[in-house]
């Protein structure tokens, strides 16, 4: 049996943990730059706030009805997700985080039926009282399946957070309540196909053919047809790997201008990319940069900057990714001044670390790039992300995000630190 380990609302709980008095008070968080809304609580969703909305246009009507207004805040909804993740595997070894928000967990060999439900509503209940972050749990055959349960724990209160899809009949009732819109792989674009040919609820298309599934979704689609039917199939640890990555960022206000601002950004970009890189141990064998003028100010001259470099040898190395972005936008730098209102970095044609095409000329000297890369990950991974980083990505805050309604960063900042009055 799987089960998928999902936060409720997982952003606005965070700030709650540390404000209980919204608790009971509808909260949303804003996107980079606070440019629209990503995360709503419950009480702002019964409210009518849509996912997306531009926060301009609801500032006034958030303000009238009192609604608790963040900025995202990354750092501290990441830690708060490693303590979820480590309390998680004091119950079971074997978990496989699949976002920031949740987690699949291998329950085989630990009951059937009521124990097993009581072994989820512990779990629950474990990391509410650790973190103060509710938490829903779906147990199913298949980790599809187990997705299926969770949308009906949160749906429910009466399951008090952990749903059981054990039996057949179990499984047959949630698929023919459930909107194959909401199936866990179903793309948008599937679904329009697929009420085109009478197929609206999960258990719709378990009763087509799997040559009828191939035809109309692939492979995938197969895969998750067979998971709906009880047939485990689907591996998180196995899933392909992101054949590119892409860190960028909009600037506030009317942008930048000065090349040392966007240079600075455009390093600390590419230093992302290296991280997330190493993290899927992988690495790309080419980068674009790009940075382009606002393309809704027809009062301001225009610009774009996009240029690819591509590496004699793949590499994830922190110091040659940000030397390439950094030397990239250089070179493509215009003369004239023009206000850039968003820049990033692409990294493409990842291949695993493992398999490295190395080539016979190549100047650099690997191992010893790999044993200083090792040094300065190991040293960032006991001290903090970026305590060394290189030198190009400055200190500057002038092209960072907007955050105007930022909390603080209380798991992560000695400042920030909650302090209490006796």
């Amino acid at each position: 049996m799987f089960a998928i380990v999902d936060c409720n609302n997982f952003y606005c709980s965070c700030e709650r943990v540390f404000n209980p008095s919204l608790r009971t008070s509808p909260v949303i968080v804003l996107s980079n730059n606070d440019g629209c809304i990503i995360a709503r609580s419950n009480e702002a969703k019964a409210m009518g706030i849509a996912m997306g909305t531009p926060f301009y246009q609801v500032k006034g009507m958030l303000e009238n009805n009192k609604v608790a207004v963040f900025s995202s805040n990354y750092t501290l909804y990441g830690d708060m997700s490693r303590r979820v993740m480590m309390l998680l595997s004091e119950f079971t070894p074997d978990i496989s985080q699949y976002s920031i928000d949740e987690a699949f967990v291998d329950l085989s060999g630990f009951g059937h039926g009521s124990l097993l439900r009581e072994y989820g509503k512990k779990i629950v209940k474990a990391i509410g009282k650790g973190t103060g972050i509710p938490v829903t749990m779906g147990i199913a055959p298949t980790k599809t399946l187990a997705k299926v349960a969770s949308k009906y724990g949160k749906r429910y209160k009466g399951y008090e957070g952990v749903c059981l899809i054990d039996t057949e009949e179990k499984r047959i009732k949630s698929l023919q309540g459930l909107d194959v819109a909401d199936v866990w792989g179903i793309g948008r674009r599937s679904v329009a196909k697929l009420n085109y040919h009478g197929i609206h609820t999960a258990y719709d298309l378990t009763q087509r053919s799997e040559n009828w599934v191939r035809r109309m979704l692939t492979i995938s689609g197969v895969r998750t047809w067979r998971e709906l039917n009880g047939e485990s199939c689907i591996d998180i640890d196995t899933l392909p790997q992101k054949k590119s990555i892409c860190t960028s960022r909009s600037f506030a206000e009317n942008g930048i201008s000065e090349l040392n601002l966007v240079e600075e950004a455009v390093a600390n970009f590419a230093a992302a990319c290296s991280r997330k890189l190493k993290q899927q141990h992988s690495c790309c064998s080419a980068l674009t940069v790009f940075a382009y003028t606002s393309r809704f100010r027809t009062d301001l001259p225009r610009q774009v900057i996009n240029h690819t470099s591509v590496f004699n040898v793949p590499t994830n190395d922190l110091r040659e990714i940000v030397a390439t972005s950094v030397e990239a936008l250089r070179s493509e730098w215009p003369s004239d001044t023009y206000n850039f209102k968003k820049a990033g970095v692409i990294v493409w044609d990842i291949c695993p670390d493992t398999a490295i095409q190395t080539y016979l000329f190549d100047k650099v000297d690997r191992a010893k790039q790999a044993r200083l890369a090792d040094a300065i990950d190991k040293i960032n991974r006991k001290n903090g992300y970026n305590v060394v980083k290189v030198a190009v990505q400055g200190t500057s805050k002038e092209w960072h995000l907007k955050h105007e309604h930022a909390s603080k960063k209380y798991t992560t900042e000695i400042d920030d630190i909650i302090k209490v009055k006796i």
